[in-house]
Formats: structure tokens, C-alpha cells, sequence
């Protein structure tokens, strides 16, 4: 069987796509599996993926561009060769978009499979479907894209796989850093991608410093294209000296957020990847529900606000207030102690500082902000 995978982007999107490709290799050893995914960073992430057979990407931002161009159009012939050379039996649209339900009917496949309209970004991409699957589009984008391959009798379970190609130079240079850290560190990611999900630089700043003074724990503060910057009003807002700017490949990412005591950040693709790499996690919410988009693990904490009306199913990329990123330093920093002490991280508090949380709080996965 020969199956077509379409989830173009973004990181996050990928990272929550890989339990489905893991349990399709699981139940389908003998398969081809190919991934249809947008060039640059979701197409680096999954080079060398030991559960696929083929990665074709494609380049749709520039060809809207420059549609009229002779380059253009080579390129465009050249991605419908790779979708339709190998002869797909089966497309999984995991993305519900115009676009990627456009690459799977492309691809000629005589299956393709997606989810029911109700759960589709945009619902006119049904028509490009030949199957589709109902789901709840309010559960865990996880669980919910593992339904798509259950269809094709894979047996899915919440032991989510992620598998990733990391190669020695990865996996050295999150040793390098371990080692310059004093051999612990906590990842601080200030990115959003949205301008509303991000919570504010100074508090970023006092969490590095406080996670010094409390624990003699470094920060490696991380940042994305476009966002040096921002990681560098973190850094000069610090009064310790300790925290670092790092710059790294996505793959160089995962395999640090491996060896990380902890991350902290809002709802973007590191997080997302230090998830699937099993970092503890601290999630600052805003705009999108934790219950969807959050970390899946039962002991990582999730930071937002209820009392805001506005925040039910807001998504909103532009807002006039943002109330919903407006959490004091102190609820993430109770939310930080709590993490540090469920994952047993054999950390000591020093002296003069903030005690440990009261027994009983590490129980709750979300703080609220009232």
C-alpha cells in the first residue's frame, strides 16, 4: 500500500502529526509512506524520518508569488510528478484546507480520507474528499489526527511516538550546551508567532532569574526566524547575567529540549517539539485552548486565564487588549516550582529564597488566573 501523508506546515502542526506517521508504520511495516509538506522548516524537520519513505515538498507561499513564472511553473510540475509518480492508493488530509485537500486530489489517490466538515479549517475542502472521519474538533489535536489513521485499522493508543531523524551533530551540540550549562538548563522560548500569544519580556527575564537564584538552574533563552530581537530584550532585561541566547536548527531544538530540566513558553512550535521530546513543561495560554493545543503530558502545567469571556474559541491573531497574556510572573513562577517538583528533578532551593509549593498543589495541570 502506498500511502500520501498531507500536513504542509506549521512546526506544531508537523509535531502533532507524528504519533499518526509512528502508528502507521507500526501497523503498516511493508507501506510506502510518503509526506506532502511545505519547504523550509516542516520539510528540515522531517528529512531523514525514519518512518518515511519519501518527503515531497512543495513551495506553495512563493508559488503564489510568482505564479506566472517560468521557474514557477517548473517547480509546480515537478511537485505533481512527485504526487503522482508513485501511484498513491491512500491520501490522509490532516490539515482540512482548500489547499491541502487540493494536494491530495492531485495526487490522484483513489482513497482520500480527512475529517467530517464540521471539523475543517475550511469546509469546501470536503469536496476534494472521498472518506471522511468524524471527530470532536475541540479535543486534542493528537488524539484527534490518530483517529484519521485508525480508519485504516491502526491500533492508536495514548503512547504517543515521535519519531525524529536527529544526527550526531544534533545530539552534540545539545551536549555542548548541557555542558556549558553546568550539565542543567531550562529552555525560556519568548516566541509566539501570533503577537497574541505572547506573554511579556520582563517576566520572561525574572522567571531566568529567579530559576538562578532558587535552584542555580541556567536559561538558554531560544528563538525563531524573526524573533532575535525579542529573545534579546529577554536577555538584557535579566539582572543575574546567567541566561544565554542560542541559535539552533529545529532538529538541534528537539534533541537539547531532550536533555532540558524544564521549558517555558506560549503556544508555538518549540513547545510543541519539547512536548514530543519529553521536556517538563510550563505553558503560558492565551488565545488558543490548552485542552486542544496543549502539552499532553499528565504532569506538565498550563498557565491561563478563565475569567475572560473572550477567550472561548477566540484565535485571534490581532486583539486590542490582550488581557488574556496579562499573568503575573508569580502565578508562572508558582507554576514553575510545581513542574520542578513533580519531575523530581533532584534540584535543591537555596537558601533566602522562595520555599517549595504545599503539598497537594502539584495535582493540577492548569493554573487560573483570576
Amino acid at each position: 500500500m502506498r500511502i500520501l501523508i498531507v500536513k504542509t506546515g506549521a512546526i506544531g502542526d508537523i509535531v502533532h502529526t507524528l504519533p499518526a506517521l509512528a502508528a502507521l508504520r507500526r501497523a503498516l511495516p511493508d507501506a510506502h509512506l510518503a509526506w506532502a509538506v511545505e519547504r523550509g522548516g516542516p520539510a528540515k524537520l522531517l528529512r531523514d524520518n525514519p518512518c518515511l519513505d519519501d518527503l515531497i515538498e512543495v513551495d506553495t507561499r512563493a508559488w503564489r508569488k510568482n505564479l506566472l513564472h517560468s521557474d514557477t511553473r517548473t517547480a509546480i510540475s515537478q511537485a505533481l510528478s512527485s504526487l503522482r509518480n508513485p501511484e498513491f492508493d491512500v491520501a490522509l488530509d490532516f490539515q482540512g484546507l482548500l489547499k491541502s485537500g487540493m494536494i491530495a486530489w492531485l495526487s490522484r489517490a483513489p482513497r482520500r480520507i480527512g475529517f467530517d466538515r464540521a471539523a475543517l479549517r475550511e469546509p469546501a475542502s470536503a469536496w476534494l474528499l472521498t472518506e471522511t472521519v468524524s471527530v470532536d474538533d475541540r479535543d486534542q489535536i493528537i488524539r484527534k489526527n490518530l483517529k484519521l489513521v485508525a480508519r485504516l485499522g491502526c491500533a492508536v493508543n495514548n503512547d504517543y511516538e515521535f519519531p525524529v531523524g536527529l544526527s550526531a551533530a544534533d545530539e552534540r551540540f545539545a551536549e555542548e550546551q548541557l555542558r556549558q550549562s553546568g550539565g542543567a538548563l531550562a529552555i525560556i522560548n519568548p516566541g509566539g508567532g501570533w503577537p497574541t500569544k505572547l506573554w511579556n519580556a520582563e517576566g520572561f527575564a525574572a522567571i531566568a532569574d529567579r530559576l538562578w537564584q532558587a535552584y542555580g538552574l541556567r536559561s538558554v533563552i531560544t528563538y525563531g526566524p524573526g524573533e532575535e530581537a525579542l529573545a534579546t530584550s529577554v536577555i538584557t532585561r535579566t539582572r543575574s547575567g546567567t541566561a544565554v541566547m542560542i541559535d539552533s536548527t529545529l532538529k538541534q531544538f528537539f534533541a537539547l529540549a531532550r536533555k532540558a530540566t524544564l521549558f517555558i513558553g506560549g503556544d508555538t512550535g518549540p513547545l510543541h517539539l519539547a512536548a514530543a521530546a519529553g521536556a517538563p513543561i510550563v505553558g503560558i495560554y492565551g488565545p488558543t485552548p490548552a485542552r486542544r493545543n496543549g502539552p499532553f503530558a499528565k504532569d506538565d502545567i498550563v498557565v491561563e486565564r478563565f475569567d475572560l469571556d473572550c477567550r472561548v474559541d477566540c484565535f485571534r491573531r490581532a486583539c486590542s487588549h490582550t488581557s488574556c497574556m496579562k499573568i503575573p510572573v508569580e502565578t508562572v513562577w508558582q507554576a514553575v516550582m510545581q513542574r520542578l517538583q513533580i519531575a523530581d528533578c533532584r534540584l535543591q532551593i537555596l537558601p533566602d529564597d522562595q520555599p517549595s509549593p504545599p503539598a497537594g498543589e502539584t495535582e493540577s495541570k492548569e493554573l487560573s488566573v483570576l
